[in-house]
This record gives structure tokens, sequence and C-alpha cells, in this order.
């Protein structure tokens, strides 16, 4: 007999087979070389290269949240660019009023997710397509409160954002940033998979599969829209107040309302409900585009060619994702390791090594 397996007789003389223990070292080794290779990565990058790199990691930071918030909540928000923003504006305005760097930055995510806390008391009575269409309209009432605020520099912006300070070092440099932000992901996506795996994330599936369903299982359905709500605003304002330090200035026409529907593209590339999806989906879209710019911006290319070819990168990709991969990448890789490794269990009971063909 295998000793992957082994069989044991219950009372009824039946043989039943009991799987083999779950071995966790491949994943930790995984694990351990994704660690190493994103601390090494960006000591080979030049410094348009490493904007990519941060790029990545602040967008992965928001889908992280819509994958929450979509996959395992059900809820249709396109409007995280907000939180993004507020994110932002939140960081920049109390560093140059005199608070330290390092509160701002902390701010940032509290501020975003106590709006998330009054907005999502009104919208989130509202369900799928409506919810979408109010979510678009706070995006574009965000731009027009920024727009006219004196306070929030206007059409014009807020410049001159100080350079942020820690432990009286300041993050001056493109690589000190990228740090930065990978390390606030790293932040992002252990509290995501803690919350998943915790008993509220098992109320959460529940909740995505039938609100009717999860409300007479006893379960707050209000109250965890509104946690998840706010949990992936906090998600966005994080990443927003890392983006005000590191870009220096903001202005409305950083966040437009194409901002918010391209973060749900990467959560659906990725896989709507798997926070690892979010990561990887944010990495193939954003890295996509940087290199179809880059061959836009190429001799005897048209002026609108890079442009054209970023949109093309969402078009293309979401198309192909909802037809050949409709629960997303991540899944999709799932399930075919799932399906091979059913495949050898059934060769090994019939008496057949895995590698072996009969």
């Amino acid at each position: 007999m295998s000793a992957t397996t082994r069989t044991v007789v219950d009372s009824a003389e039946q043989e039943v087979t009991v799987p083999p223990p779950r071995r966790s070292w491949p994943r930790r080794l995984l694990l351990a070389v994704l660690v190493v290779g994103t601390l090494a990565l960006p000591l080979a990058l030049d410094s348009g290269e490493l904007a990519v790199f941060v790029q990545v990691a602040l967008s992965a930071c928001v889908v992280v949240g819509i994958s929450l918030l979509m996959g395992y909540a059900g809820q249709v928000s396109l409007g995280q660019a907000v939180f993004y923003g507020v994110g932002g504006y939140t960081a920049a305005l109390l560093s140059m009023y005199g608070a330290p760097t390092l509160v701002g930055l902390l701010a940032a995510p509290l501020v975003a997710a106590t709006i998330a806390v009054l907005l999502g008391l009104p919208l989130l009575r509202l369900r799928g397509h409506h919810l979408a269409f109010a979510t678009i309209a706070v995006h574009m009432m965000f731009l027009v409160l920024v727009t006219q605020s004196d306070l929030l520099g206007g059409s014009t912006g807020l410049q001159g954002i100080p350079l942020l300070s820690v432990a009286d070092r300041e993050i001056s440099t493109n690589l000190g940033h990228a740090y930065l932000a990978w390390a606030v992901l790293a932040l992002v996506v252990i509290i995501a998979l803690n919350t998943v795996r915790s008993r509220p994330g098992r109320a959460l599936r529940a909740l995505a599969g039938s609100e009717t369903a999860a409300a007479s299982s006893g379960i707050p359905v209000g109250r965890y829209k509104l946690t998840v709500f706010a949990l992936s605003a906090a998600f966005a304002g994080a990443a927003g107040g890392v983006y005000a330090f590191y870009i220096g200035f903001l202005s409305p026409g950083m966040f437009p309302v194409t901002m918010s529907i391209t973060y749900v593209v990467m959560a659906v590339v990725g896989g709507l409900g798997s926070v690892w999806g979010a990561v990887a989906g944010t990495a193939l879209v954003t890295v996509g585009v940087h290199f179809l710019t880059l061959w836009g911006t190429a001799e005897g290319m048209p002026d609108y060619a890079p442009s054209v070819f970023s949109y093309a990168v969402y078009g293309i990709a979401l198309v192909v994702t909802v037809l050949f991969l409709p629960h997303g990448v991540v899944p999709a890789l799932r399930r075919l390791r799932f399906r091979r490794a059913r495949s050898c269990e059934g060769k090994v009971k019939r008496g057949c090594s895995p590698g072996s063909r009969r």
C-alpha cells in the first residue's frame, strides 16, 4: 500500500480511506521565496520600473479590499478610488498643517473607514446595480467637492507635501517608498487572510450566498456588510496615504472614475474572493499596461497609442477572464492543482504510481 494513503476498517467491516496529512511546508517554502524575491527585486529595477513596482503594491491594497467586499460580502462597489483619495488628502493635510507625517499616514485608513461607515449606512441598503450606480455617484460628488474646496487645493491640488519621516529618517527615494508600499500591502494581506479564515469570514461567505439565508441563521447582515465596507475603505485609505507622500502632490484629476473601474477589473482577473488573487490580478494588469504603454511610445506609433493600448489591456483581460476563467486566475490554478491531486490519488488507489500510465 502506498505511503501516501492508509486504509482502516470501521465497525461495519468497510474499508475507509484516510487522506494523508496536509503538508504545509510547500506553501511556506513558496511564501518564503516570494518574500525574498519581493525584497530583492527592487534592487535590480531602475527608477521607472520602481514606479510600477510601487503602483502594483498600492493598487493591490485597494483590490484586496474590493475582493473582500464583492467576493465575500457580495456588495458591488465602483467607488473605491474615493477612499484612496480620502486617505491621500488626509495624510497630506495633516502633515502640511504641522502634524507628524507618521500620524498623517496612520490617520489615513481611520478617516477613510469612518467616512465609509457614514456613507455605508444609507448606501448599503441598496443591492446589485443600484449600489454600483450609487457608489459611482459618490465618486463624482467627491471630485466636485475636492475641486471646489480651497482647503483641499481646488482644481490645482495640494503642492509641497512633506516627505514621510519614520524614526527621524525621511523616506525620499523610490527604493524606500517601494519597501514602504510593499510593507503596507503585507499588512493588508495578513489582515485580510485572518479575516476570511475567522468566524466573521465564514459569516461573510454565507452573506455572499444569500442574505436572507444568512439572516435566518442569526447573522447580523447589516453589521457585517458595514464592517467589510469600512475595512475595504481602510485598505484603500492606507494605500492613499503612502501615495500622497510618494508623489508629493495631489489633485482631483489623479482620482478619475475610471480608476475605480480599473480596480474592479483587477479583482475580477485575479479572482473575486481570493486575497492572493487580488495581488496576482493587480500585478498582471499593471505590468501588462506598463509594457503596452512603452510599446505605444515607440517610434512610429501615433500619439494616442499609449492610452488606447492601456484601455485595451483592461478590456481584453476582462473579456478573456469572463469567457475562459470565470472565477479568476488564482482560483483556476487551484482547481487545476486539485484535479491533478485527485487524479494521482485515483492512480494510487488502483495500484499505480502517480507517474505511471496504464
